[in-house]
């Protein structure tokens, strides 16, 4: 697995595994248990960690190579392709953009060896507008307290390593800014540190397999050398982290294009063997508009987020462009949606039940409006840009994750 690497064999070996998820897909849905199994395979097959530079034991692959992973996992499985765009893109790509090299030799190993790792942002009352956060990090000697309760977080429980986001506070209590903390938590293996609590667990409507859990921070002991100082410093630093963001808006808007490209190959076989009225119901012209809309829609979404994936944010970042992702993502999230329904449309009574996967996959889907940033707030950012507007949405460059 030590050879360079191209796109198109990323994309090849993805390919394989696809064809290896699809079968367990409905299990891990129907349990709402993580799945295990298929992140041995992805790990054995170096999907986990594609983007960490060489000198921490990755590939040093680009966002373009991911998302033509995730594209191929998502047709099968979008539990899946979800914990390949967490373990590339998002939190991980922070650290190794902002993060010392201590704290990069230190995150690197966790992904590589499979563990997704949970971004902490979200709370009851800091979602969309995620600088309204609570949960605070103060300052004592060599370390950091943290205290404060966050939800919704993709993982929770079975990710190893946690990069919790934090209001900063001086010894005196002086606000400093928000930045993130680096936390190893892993109960199977005895590393339990005091004041960490996972306290619950919500029961969605899709993606079942992967938790999002509540958090709880009491007196939270972090060393200080385990928080990210970005360049910019803690003032500026969490609009610096948020650029990272980009790169898993771009990787979430693959994911929903990739379920729908899924749908679209399930509805064009089916239109294909299914007879009705002496004949195959391909030849109504009616399914037919409805395919080519669908393929129309996935070959947009695609190229919108190749576009983004290739991009580069202002000087000197390594993310994605904010706008591109933005739209690609806002973009991709409407249509899977409209793609997957179709499909199911196609499919009849057949397709809303469980037998095929037509059903799991529009639970699923349903969830990319809203996760990494909801279509609207997304639509906000873009109209705020064309019309030279500062919202409170997009203020220091960020658009939260709903």
């Amino acid at each position: 697995m030590d050879h360079v690497r191209t796109t198109d064999t990323y994309r090849a070996i993805a390919r394989v595994l696809a064809t290896r998820f699809a079968p367990r897909a409905a299990e891990w849905d129907k349990t709402r248990t993580y799945c295990w199994p298929n992140v041995r395979d992805l790990t054995d097959a170096g999907l986990m960690g594609m983007t960490i530079p060489k000198e921490f034991g990755g590939k040093g692959a680009s966002f373009f190579d991911v998302v033509t992973v995730v594209e191929e996992i998502a047709k099968a499985c979008t539990l899946s392709a979800r914990i390949v765009v967490e373990a590339n893109m998002g939190g991980i790509s922070a650290v190794m953009a902002y993060g010392t090299n201590a704290q990069r030799a230190f995150a690197a190993p966790f992904v590589l060896a499979g563990d997704k790792p949970a971004i902490c942002i979200t709370e009851p009352e800091a979602g969309s507008a995620a600088t309204q956060m609570r949960t605070t990090a103060r300052r004592v000697g060599n370390r950091y307290i943290l205290n404060g309760y966050k939800h919704w977080i993709t993982g929770g429980g079975v990710s190893k390593l946690y990069l919790i986001f934090a209001q900063v506070l001086a010894e005196d209590g002086t606000p400093q800014g928000i930045t993130g903390f680096l936390v190893h938590y892993d109960p199977a293996n005895g590393v339990t540190p005091r004041g960490f609590r996972v306290v619950g667990r919500e029961h969605t409507m899709g993606l079942c397999g992967m938790p999002e859990a509540e958090l709880r921070f009491d007196d939270l002991h972090v060393d200080a050398n385990m928080m990210l100082t970005p360049p910019s410093g803690l003032r500026r630093g969490f609009a610096d982290l948020m650029n990272a963001y980009n790169s898993q808006r771009v990787g979430a808007g693959t994911i929903a294009m990739g379920v729908a490209a899924g749908a679209l190959e399930h509805a064009t076989r089916y239109l294909k063997t299914r007879h009705q009225f002496g004949r195959p119901i391909a030849e109504f012209q009616g399914l037919q508009w409805m395919l080519a809309d669908m393929d129309t829609s996935v070959h947009a979404s695609r190229l919108m987020l190749h576009e983004a994936a290739k991009s580069r944010g202002p000087t000197g970042s390594s993310f994605p462009d904010m706008m591109m992702a933005a739209r690609a993502k806002a973009f991709a999230a409407d249509h899977a949606i409209k793609v997957v329904d179709n499909a199911l449309q196609i499919f009849g009574a057949r397709g809303y039940g469980d037998k095929e996967p037509l059903e799991r996959m529009y639970r699923d889907v349903r969830m990319f409006t809203i996760g990494g940033g909801t279509a609207q707030i997304l639509k906000t950012q873009v109209a705020g840009h064309l019309l030279d507007i500062k919202t409170p949405q997009t203020r220091d460059g960020y658009a939260g994750r709903g």
